[in-house]
């Protein structure tokens, strides 16, 4: 087949209609979520990541708190405040974390 006879085959192509293209694109979405199958080790490590997306929070608030005991004497544990603040920003860190794979 001689160059000039196939670049005339090229121009006398349709281009594939958006509804095609994303009709097609939806259905390889849907047969990927389908067969999407979690492992151990992935169950594992989601947990392992949530756990540490509250504790290290929680630690440094603590830490933060009996820093803030040991120079001051204030009436109010920091302690405890830091305690609660650590423990409420590592629960939306995990939220988020969970929200985030959730969508995927």
């Amino acid at each position: 087949m001689d160059p000039d006879h196939r670049a005339s085959q090229d121009l006398q192509k349709q281009p594939e209609p958006l509804e095609d293209i994303v009709r097609r694109k939806a259905e390889r979405k849907a047969r990927a979520r389908e067969g999407k199958s979690y492992s151990l080790w992935y169950g594992l490590g989601m947990f392992g990541l949530v756990g540490w997306s509250v504790a290290i929070p929680t630690l440094v608030g603590v830490a933060i708190g009996v820093l803030l005991d040991t120079r001051r004497s204030d009436t109010i544990s920091w302690t405890l405040t830091g305690l609660g603040i650590g423990i409420i920003v590592g629960c939306l860190n995990a939220w988020f974390w969970v929200k985030r794979e959730s969508r995927i």
